[in-house]
């Protein structure tokens, strides 16, 4: 299957940047280039991106001291804990929310793009708008 798929209507072009499973079932997506950005951004700036949200949900999934206590403490206090907090996850899928908003507003959306959550997709696929009106 090819990395991108595209729908188009005559506002806009949506691509989708597939799950990378090569290195098993972890959160990451490719970091491939799509044609169809060409002349809109910096090829080097584009996958810059692609691996910050990469790099924050291997975050999320790394082992570390603190989320093993984390889900210690949780499963004493019969998960009630996590009433209360929010989990290492939840804090890194709020943090990788917070960097695609950024890079939208500062970067992306005077060209014409825009990255969609990748939670609103179930992290199945991010999914990239080109505006036709912005060329």
């Amino acid at each position: 299957m090819d990395d991108t798929t595209h729908l188009t209507n005559d506002q806009s072009i949506k691509l989708f940047i597939q799950r990378d499973y090569s290195e098993g079932t972890g959160v990451k997506f490719q970091e491939r280039f799509p044609s169809e950005l060409q002349g809109r951004i910096d090829r080097d700036e584009f996958i810059g991106i692609l691996r910050g949200i990469n790099d924050i949900f291997a975050d999320a999934e790394a082992l570390s001291y603190k989320a093993f206590m984390e889900n210690c403490c949780a499963c004493l206090t019969g998960y009630l804990l996590l009433l209360c907090m929010s989990t290492h996850y939840e804090k890194c899928v709020k943090r990788a929310a917070e960097y695609i908003a950024e890079k939208n507003f500062n970067d992306l959306n005077r060209r014409g793009i825009f990255i969609i959550d990748p939670m609103e997709k179930g992290l199945r696929c991010i999914e990239v708008c080109i505006s036709n009106v912005h060329r």
